[in-house]
């Protein structure tokens, strides 16, 4: 990520984190504040829907008093229900219809005390049915506001009742009436958008159509209505309202104030919106001023890497010279200064890698001095030997000629490389059995020699005698002083071309020391160069070989050579 794009996200985070939670915040807050107003607001209408209720029952029982004064004086009336004058039942049939329409009520009847229906205002052919239940219901409940259910022609409907009693001579007559539920309800509240809803066991009635079927529906499940409302309104219990059944029995109703959430959802959206507004112009202001900033604070940045991309140790001329005086100015002179250091770092580094590729190579080349002037030591340790028996010296340097000459010779060689400097492979063909048993003999006593005749090999008879003599060496030397134990070397032909084995009973190496046995100048011996495995390996990889050194403490080590039958180019 760039140092732009950080300094981009840095002024966003820092700009739009606090605006992101003052805007949740204050929606929470804003939220709760208003849903708890409005919670407040709807329990103050339901408590005056329950008092409007109570004032619309009180009303109801006025009018049925109205009217029973009216029947009390009314002599036409007193014939056809006291005397039974037939001439007057058609007044009595049509009274119900007239004193309900001038009372304002939309359910009136006048029954015996037997409660057979005398005259029905909502129903006209309801007369001489008896319906004492209701009556009775009603009077059970003492003045308490009550819902019933009555007949009209279209079908039964709810009305808010009450009943009263009137007696004219010996006679005892029952007055009830209502008014519809609907038109209670709708009466019951001036908010346009308050939903007043009447729950029974049996219906729910409702000024909103859509509400009424939704209680109704939440009430054959056997579930809450107000619940059932609380997902798109806020809904208050208003007071219980009773409700008498055809069979009189007594039961009770739910009456809820329901108030849609929708005005508060609108004002919420609204905070919604500004603060969403608000938020894109904030980010807009950040970005802006993060890449305006970050151009101006990137821009001495990029012409340092500029500068860093082509800096030359080589060279003097390049520098990081800065006349700012802030930050990147700093960093400018502190790169200069680091470069100087770096340059004379530089130099000493170029003199030590010089001197210390001389001495490696001094040590390479005293490392196989040593190697081939140990075979002509042998030889005239051996002949310093018989040097008191003239009768066999002159036997013993016949036999050991052949062993001076050939590390004359291998020495002669040895010159001529290092000369280059850079040696080259010489292919030649080569008898590998006759040169690894020319190596054993000058290399002591304890070397034995297993060199089966073998097809001549194309190879390098130097590199080759110079792998040889190293593992010889190194084998010889695991022995310990007074040559102890043995060291036995192996030629034998396989199907890709030449296996030369090398294997002592010395004391072995651990896991450690053979993980590093191929570093240079790692060794275990005291006077050791640490040059031989690693010169072995460099020589087998050259002729196209393998090398694979196996070890175990206390029971020696074997290095096995593998040649390819070929030039390998």
């Amino acid at each position: 990520m760039s140092f732009r794009l950080r300094l981009i996200l840095g002024f966003l985070a820092v700009m739009a984190v606090p605006l992101a939670v003052l805007a949740v915040g204050v929606r929470r807050e804003v939220t709760g504040r208003l849903t708890d107003q409005y919670q407040r607001r709807i329990g103050a209408l339901a408590t005056d829907v329950g008092a409007r209720l109570a004032r619309e029952s009180d009303a109801i029982a006025r009018r049925l008093a109205s009217i029973r004064t009216a029947l009390a004086d009314d002599t036409r009336f007193r014939l056809a229900a006291v005397q039974r004058v037939p001439e007057q039942r058609a007044y009595l049939l049509d009274y119900a219809d007239g004193a309900m329409r001038a009372a304002g009520l939309d359910y009136f009847q006048i029954q015996d005390t037997e409660g057979r229906i005398l005259s029905s205002g909502q129903f006209r052919a309801e007369y001489d049915r008896f319906d004492p239940a209701v009556p009775d219901g009603l009077a059970r409940l003492g003045g308490a506001p009550a819902v019933v259910r009555a007949r009209a022609p279209d079908g039964a409907f709810l009305v808010l009742a009450r009943v009263d009693s009137l007696r004219v001579g010996d006679a005892t007559f029952l007055l009830v009436g209502g008014i519809a539920a609907p038109r209670l309800l709708s009466g019951l509240t001036s908010e346009s958008d308050l939903v007043v809803a009447l729950v029974l066991p049996d219906t729910a009635v409702a000024t909103d159509p859509a509400v009424a079927a939704a209680l109704d529906s939440v009430r054959r499940a056997a579930g809450d209505p107000a619940a059932g409302l609380a997902t798109s309104r806020l809904v208050e219990r208003g007071p219980d309202v009773a409700t008498v059944d055809p069979a009189g029995a007594v039961a009770t109703g739910q009456l809820l104030i329901a108030y849609p959430t929708a005005p508060l959802g609108a004002l919420l959206r609204g905070v919604d919106r500004w603060f969403l507004i608000a938020g894109l112009a904030t980010t807009a202001v950040a970005v802006t001023l993060a890449v305006v900033l970050s151009a101006a604070a990137s821009r001495p940045l990029q012409s340092l890497a500029k500068v860093a991309e082509t800096v030359d140790l080589e060279r003097a001329d390049l520098t990081f010279a800065s006349s700012r005086s802030d930050e990147v100015g700093v960093l400018a002179r502190l790169l200069g200064s680091m470069m100087d250091r770096l340059r004379s770092d530089a130099a000493r580094l170029r003199e030590a890698e010089r001197r210390a590729a001389v001495g490696d190579l001094a040590r390479q080349v005293n490392h196989d001095v040593k190697n081939g002037l140990a075979p002509v030591r042998n030889v005239f340790r051996h002949l310093d030997e018989v040097r008191d028996q003239p009768e066999q010296l002159a036997g013993v340097f016949r036999e050991r000629r052949g062993t001076i000459e050939s590390g004359i010779t291998y020495l002669e060689r040895l010159a001529g490389q290092y000369a280059r400097l850079a040696p080259t492979v010489g292919w030649q063909v080569c008898d590998v059995s006759a040169l690894v048993r020319e190596v054993a003999a000058g290399a002591g006593p304890s070397v034995r020699v297993e060199a089966t005749a073998l097809a001549p090999l194309q190879t390098d008879p130097l590199a080759l005698r110079r792998i040889v003599e190293n593992l010889v060496r190194n084998a010889v030397e695991s022995l310990g002083e007074g040559f102890r134990g043995e060291v036995h070397v192996s030629t034998e032909g396989t199907p890709s071309g030449v296996r030369i084995r090398v294997k002592d009973t010395g004391r072995g190496m651990v896991r450690e020391e053979l993980d590093r046995a191929f570093e240079p100048f790692y060794t275990t011996k005291p006077t050791g160069s640490g040059l031989g495995l690693s010169i072995v390996r460099r020589l087998v990889a050259d002729l196209g070989g393998t090398l694979k050194v196996t070890s175990e403490p206390g029971r020696g080590t074997e290095a096995i050579v593998d040649l390819p039958a070929g030039k390998t180019t």
